[in-house]
């Protein structure tokens, strides 16, 4: 067995049923726990994103520049190309288990950003840090605590295959095709443009974001709806088809080689976690920095996040795809979603595909580089900061001009990794999630207010 197949191999265990079924299970566990507070007060989450506090707030970007952060690393390549694969592999049931994974994984991303204000603290030069590794850390018994180094090892790897050569290596190959730009160049000016921004740390990261996440998204879902609205009449059918095949499964049709229920339910939650990354412990390292002393308040803001990526922006990119039928060529990933643009949006369709992909791409490697970082300061401390990003970027234009079939495959497998100490974590500390959620809430003067 070659070492690709073996990948392979592991890549498949790690994303198996185990895997799967913890993080739709601790999103369904969360949300029954919580009583589906999140999913009952996304407007206090839209709300929150606009309330002043009062009184002096520690951190060190507000709650909306945390939010932009969170999302320039989760609406990246999984919502133009991951959609395309999750349908490509998956058939159009695979939305559907998208949407189930997005709507339990609000409860996730609550809990997780929750955490990471509860728990977070001032590094040796007085910067907020917080996470995963410091809620495991301070939050449960010395005997878990190894699970925090754990979580900040896959992370560490992790960020330079999801984040970083994955993204660049997307972009400089779409850009390569369409406009005859040597990848080499691509790679260097991404260098370039990311090094800019992220050796200004997160407060130069919180303001790049708040700008181009709006701004990119906005241009993505109006080119998108366009398409969809001038086909409306097709809406309920393509409806129907996604929750139909949800259970039945697809048969082979055109190109499309068909595809049963579990393949739905695999490459739609995986898809979907790869999309909003609900359980995997990443968002709320950015959230640990918002300036606020609220716990609610953020974890209800850091739930709007899977709301935005994948029941928005996720479910475009799907429709686009299935109203123009080109899922049943046999075409693949981003080519198959610039294909359905195309032909709903004749030439400036690829365009809008190519754009969002590229600001998607540019966003999700400077908001992985904080992860990224941010897990190597835990296990080595702030001395580590600037090697880090250093490496970050030197890494950029290799990630552009290489084969990255491997890096794919152990980037997915440390992904997949990381989502383990944090889901036990999550586990162990729901009890103190519970009842602190109900403490809080009833000394809310926001939700009293609202209610």
């Amino acid at each position: 067995m070659n070492l690709s197949n073996l990948l392979n191999e592991i890549s498949s265990l790690v994303w198996g049923p185990i895997t799967l079924t913890l993080l739709l299970g601790v999103g369904v566990y969360l949300t029954f726990g919580l009583k589906a507070f999140p999913i009952t007060n996304i407007a206090y989450g839209f709300k929150s994103l606009f309330i002043k506090e009062g009184k002096a707030t520690d951190g060190d970007i507000s709650s909306f520049q945390s939010l932009m952060t969170a999302l320039s690393a989760t609406v990246g390549t999984g919502n133009i190309a991951g959609v395309a694969t999750a349908i490509f592999l998956g058939g159009p049931g695979a939305i559907f288990w998208m949407w189930i994974t997005a709507l339990f994984g609000m409860a996730t991303k609550y809990a997780e950003a929750f955490l990471a204000i509860y728990f977070r603290e001032r590094n040796s030069n007085n910067n907020i840090v917080g996470g995963p590794m410091y809620y495991i850390k301070n939050g449960l018994d010395k005997k878990y605590h190894f699970l925090a180094y754990l979580f900040a090892i896959f992370g560490m790897t992790a960020a330079f295959g999801i984040g970083n050569g994955v993204q660049v290596n997307s972009v400089s190959q779409v850009i390569n095709i369409e406009f005859g730009i040597s990848t080499t160049v691509i790679g260097f000016v991404t260098a370039l443009l990311v090094g800019l921004v992220i050796l200004g740390g997160i407060k130069s990261i919180g303001n790049i974001a708040s700008k181009l996440v709006p701004t990119m998204s906005l241009l993505y879902i109006f080119g998108g709806l366009i398409i969809i609205l001038n086909n409306y009449m097709l809406i309920p059918d393509v409806f129907s088809l996604i929750v139909n095949s949800a259970f039945t499964g697809t048969a082979a049709a055109g190109g499309f080689a068909g595809a049963t229920v579990l393949s739905a339910i695999r490459f739609g939650v995986s898809r979907g976690v790869f999309s909003n990354e609900a359980g995997l412990g990443s968002s709320p390292i950015a959230h640990a920095a918002a300036q606020t002393n609220s716990p609610i308040k953020q974890g209800s803001i850091s739930m709007l996040e899977p709301l935005i990526d994948t029941l928005i922006v996720c479910s475009i990119t799907a429709f686009v795809i299935l109203i123009s039928g080109e899922w049943l060529s046999g075409i693949n990933g981003a080519a198959l979603t610039t294909s359905a643009f195309n032909q709903g949006l004749p030439f400036f369709g690829k365009y809008i595909v190519i754009f969002g992909l590229v600001l998607f791409a540019f966003s999700t490697i400077i908001g992985w580089s904080y992860y990224g970082e941010k897990c190597a300061e835990f296990i080595f401390g702030e001395k580590i900061v600037l090697y880090y990003r250093i490496l970050w970027i030197i890494i950029i234009p290799l990630g552009a001009v290489i084969k990255l079939n491997l890096v794919w495959l152990i980037a997915d497998i440390m992904n997949g990794l990381m989502a383990l100490p944090n889901l036990i974590a999550l586990i162990l500390l729901s009890p103190f999630i519970f009842s602190k959620t109900k403490e809080l809430l009833n000394n809310s003067k926001e939700l009293k207010n609202e209610d």
